[in-house]
């Protein structure tokens, strides 16, 4: 029996667990740092935290729902689906928790890991599962005097909910997809709130409505109605990932309908020059929000887009010399996205780290697999993060293919699988290759690596990922 070890309790690991548990791999064991199932779901916890995908796609293909109270799920709903799922398929007694994984080690000897916790206990497996994500380092900007603010000051992704911003004057670094979620929500807390912008943001109006009794009802019991409401919401995310391609139509289409809802909520033409784009649609993060150019608008609201020069004891420098006096700072400046399995210090065959492989930026074999790391599977690894559709779609491409090498592994009396390096050097060339067509190609971003490959993204629609991905092929890899 294959013991396999998955670090991780979000959906990224539930997927690869659920999928093995389910085709009878039963000596599993996740490993959980919090003290709580969950991932992002679990830690960012922030006012008005919600999905920007509709919640039938952003969940299990196998476990739909017909309780979501509106088309995108916020973050409580969520959480309560990603435990209500550990616990339907029996995952949750599968998770030790407070256990923070911050090494491995490859024997060539016995052809296992040794995994190795922040206490000094160690555990050993024969396949090592990273589910660690993208998205789960929060990381504060590298500013001048961030360290010497007097008053209250949090990350958006750890949110100090002890904070009462009533009544205070809060500044916010930041206005990406976090913030314009929770800006709205502590606009109605303070007197005065003062918003640093970097780069604006291309945003759509966001298409939410609330579930009533009788669309629920309808989604449980009429058949197949559960699928097509899936299905459809899929159809729409395939066709919007084709504004990320150079020159499309869908991308014309999107900044056309952004530069609309800009116009129809900001009047005042000085803040709505402040707030268009004058980068191609997608080069950042494509926003949905109803609620945060009014909030924006409101008086006693300001958006600065000057830089920030130095975090002071008492606010913020701006470059113009103006020292924002505040009482409150909440960085919402995203999370450490370049830097793959950073917090883990993982060493492969002949003493081979990963963080060296890894220099120039992260790559993988369909985002999965690392020639010199046998038994080590990663999901929403290297280039399978998406500018557009659901996250959870892909990871569950990942899992079912882990599933399909795990399976050869056993049947075949295997101990060890790794990926030739010919096999992933012709991969990334592949993807390299058409993510030199696509938007990013022509500008910075966080999906790019200092180096300036695009080590984030999946290049286009979803579906080729999943074909890519249905069938294992053995000759693509060593088996010994």
């Amino acid at each position: 029996m294959t013991s396999i070890g998955i670090i991780g309790s979000g959906f990224g690991a539930l997927a690869v667990a659920i999928e093995l548990k389910r085709a009878g791999h039963t000596d599993l064991r996740l490993w959980e740092r919090a003290d709580g199932i969950g991932g992002v779901w679990r830690d960012n916890t922030y006012p008005g935290a919600a999905c920007d995908v509709p919640s039938p796609l952003y969940s299990f293909s196998f476990e739909p729902s017909a309780e979501w109270s509106s088309r995108y799920g916020v973050q409580p709903e969520i959480l309560a689906y990603i435990r209500a799922t550990a616990d339907k398929y029996g995952i949750t007694p599968l998770v030790q928790l407070g256990r923070d994984v911050v090494a491995a080690r490859w024997d060539e000897a016995s052809s296992t890991w040794t995994v190795g916790f922040d206490d000094g206990d160690e555990q050993t497996v024969d396949v090592l599962v990273s589910a660690v994500g993208q998205l789960s380092q929060p990381v504060l900007p590298s500013i001048p005097g961030v360290d010497t603010f007097e008053g209250a000051a949090f990350h958006s992704a750890r949110w100090d909910h002890d904070v009462d911003l009533t009544g205070k004057k809060v500044a916010v670094v930041g206005t990406g997809a976090s913030a314009i979620q929770f800006i709205p929500q502590i606009a109605e807390q303070a007197s005065e709130l003062v918003v640093f912008q970097r780069t604006p943001s291309y945003i759509l109006p966001k298409p939410d409505q609330r579930f009533g009794p009788v669309y629920r009802r309808m989604l449980r019991h009429a058949p197949g109605a559960l699928k097509a409401e899936r299905a459809g919401s899929w159809g729409i995310a395939e066709q919007f990932s084709r504004a990320l391609d150079d020159d499309s139509v869908m991308g014309k289409t999107i900044s056309l309908i952004a530069r609309k809802h800009l116009e129809s909520k900001i009047a005042d033409p000085e803040l709505r020059a402040k707030l268009t784009p004058d980068y191609p649609v997608g080069c950042k993060r494509i926003l949905f929000a109803n609620t945060y150019y009014p909030a924006i608008a409101q008086p006693h609201v300001r958006l600065v887009a000057h830089p920030i020069t130095a975090v002071t004891p008492t606010g913020v420098q701006t470059a113009d010399g103006t020292v924002h006096e505040v009482d409150v700072v909440i960085y919402a400046t995203g999370f450490d996205a370049q830097e793959f399995l950073e917090s883990i210090d993982i060493t492969g065959t002949g003493g081979r780290k990963l963080a060296e492989q890894w220099v120039d930026g992260a790559r993988a074999y369909l985002g999965i697999y690392m020639p010199g790391f046998p038994n080590l599977l990663v999901t929403y690894g290297p280039n399978t993060n998406l500018g557009g559709g659901s996250i959870v779609y892909m990871l569950e491409a990942q899992a079912r293919h882990m599933r399909q090498a795990v399976d050869r592994l056993e049947a075949g009396s295997y101990r060890t699988v790794e990926v030739t390096a010919e096999a992933e050097q012709a991969y990334d060339h592949d993807v390299q290759l058409r993510l030199s067509h696509s938007v990013w190609a022509h500008c910075d971003s966080w999906y790019r690596h200092a180096s300036g490959r695009i080590t984030s993204n999946w290049p286009g629609s979803t579906h080729p990922y999943a074909q890519r991905t249905k069938v294992l092929e053995p000759e693509a890899f060593h088996w010994s």
